[in-house]
């Protein structure tokens, strides 16, 4: 499909969003205290694991920036996101990687969980990212602090991040406040 494809009718991409909020809602797995007490985690594996479910997601993730040269999938879920959002918008797909798991040189930062905290990186050469249009995907947006990690990422490597967008957003737990300027779209907000 190409970038010219995704123009469509606020009626049609009102669809495409409907179809990807049913799947996440009927096919989302629950698990309580995972990984550690307290925390209630979503896994999406279903979702991506049926063809209609995750063709809609990627749909509906894809529209969310028709203009983007670039996707960067969060590790690890991100990454078949981002893949396959990549593959609909005819782009190149980046794998921000969790700390010490790409050869130096890289971009690093560092972000707190609701759980702990971590770092994210990219390489620092071999991609040249000034000036270019990223879409940003994770599957779930809780705190905020991985997807914020990963604008800070594109834009200190000269990057314009032009939305950000998830599967699932846990709004309760205040992870939008801390976003950039840019756009962010979640498929279903709890």
């Amino acid at each position: 499909m190409s970038k010219h494809e995704l123009v469509e009718s606020p009626e049609l991409a009102g669809e495409r969003a409907a179809r990807a909020e049913d799947a996440v809602r009927q096919l989302t797995r629950w698990h309580d205290d995972f990984p550690t007490p307290g925390v209630r985690f979503a896994d999406l594996t279903p979702v991506f694991a049926d063809s209609e479910g995750f063709r809609a997601v990627l749909d509906c993730l894809a529209g969310c920036a028709p203009e983007a040269d670039l996707v960067a999938g969060v590790d690890a879920r991100g990454f078949l996101l981002g893949a396959g959002v990549a593959a609909v918008l005819g782009t190149g797909v980046v794998a921000v990687r969790k700390a010490g798991k790409l050869p130096p040189p890289v971009i690093s930062r560092e972000y707190t969980l609701e759980y702990g905290s971590a770092a994210l990186e990219i390489p620092a050469d071999g991609i040249d990212l000034r000036g270019r249009n990223v879409l940003l995907l994770d599957d779930v947006l809780a705190t905020g602090g991985t997807l914020a990690a990963a604008a800070e990422l594109f834009t200190s490597a000269g990057a314009h991040v032009v939305a950000a967008a998830v599967v699932l957003e846990l709004g309760f737990l205040g992870g939008r406040d801390r976003q950039g300027d840019y756009p962010l779209t979640s498929i279903v907000k709890l």
